[in-house]
């Protein structure tokens, strides 16, 4: 929601700025140079990205679109459910979990919590941990191991996806003035034509460049803030889930 509305302020600010200096917009149409630009900084998205990144990267968008999916009632819940496990284990053994991390999707105890119960990744973290202390996992330090890892894994495989839009937002200005140079060239070409033929082809040429820093700075660049600003709170979401099953492993509370 806020990325689309970020973005029609970028258009409407840009253009309606232009207008209202007398610019001419018909100068601006130049559907040639956007093609190039644009199918230069696909290729380039392809060549430079492995085949998993290429996959996630139409879903990253809409990633981006919806921003964060955890909110402070997420973490409530998620630390609501956090306590009814651990009581349970508490009150009836480890093995009362059994029946839930082995069938998450009809385990009444996930299901009482619906935020988490949706989000597959995340119940999907959870189930595996538990499942881990099931079988009798006591060592804190080698638990603790095993989870930053995973953690630090998930996290490298956003990163390749955010960093994969900033580098293509990086090279735009550059494509764009690869666009501006073919128009100059073509411009060259026609240096007999009188100085108006001239200018429109001048200014053909130019909007490369502006086409190029505009995709860069007013739209890809700031997508890739996003996606990281959004995986980053993912992670988070996965840390509190380590605190709460190291401070269960070393013996506090449910409450605590």
């Amino acid at each position: 929601m806020f990325l689309i509305v970020g973005a029609l302020v970028v258009v409407i600010s840009i253009f309606g700025g232009y207008m209202a200096s007398e610019g001419h917009i018909a100068v601006l149409w130049q559907p040639f140079e956007a093609i190039m630009i644009v199918g230069l900084a696909i290729g380039a998205f392809i060549i430079a990205n492995p085949k998993a990144v290429l996959k996630k990267a139409g879903k990253a968008i809409g990633v981006a679109m919806k921003g964060s999916r955890y909110t402070k009632a997420s973490y409530l819940e998620l630390l609501s459910l956090l306590y009814t496990t651990f009581k349970l284990v508490k009150s009836k053994g480890m093995l009362a979990l059994e029946q839930h991390v082995e069938n998450p999707n009809e385990s009444t105890l996930f299901q009482q919590f619906p935020n988490v119960f949706k989000d597959h990744e995340i119940l999907v973290f959870l189930c595996d941990y538990l499942r881990l202390m099931t079988l009798g996992t006591e060592n804190a330090h080698e638990f603790e191991a095993l989870l930053d890892e995973e953690i630090e894994t998930h996290h490298k495989e956003h990163e390749m996806i955010a960093g994969a839009f900033q580098t293509t937002a990086d090279g735009l200005p550059a494509l764009g003035i690869v666009a501006a140079v073919l128009g100059v060239i073509k411009t060259m070409g026609a240096i007999s034509e009188p100085p108006e033929v001239l200018g429109h082809l001048i200014g053909g040429a130019l909007v490369g460049t502006f086409l190029g820093v505009f995709l860069a700075y007013g739209f890809v660049g700031p997508i890739a803030t996003s996606l990281k600003n959004t995986f980053e709170a993912e992670a988070k979401f996965l840390q509190c889930i380590k605190a709460g099953l190291l401070a269960h492993m070393q013996g506090y509370a449910p409450t605590v």
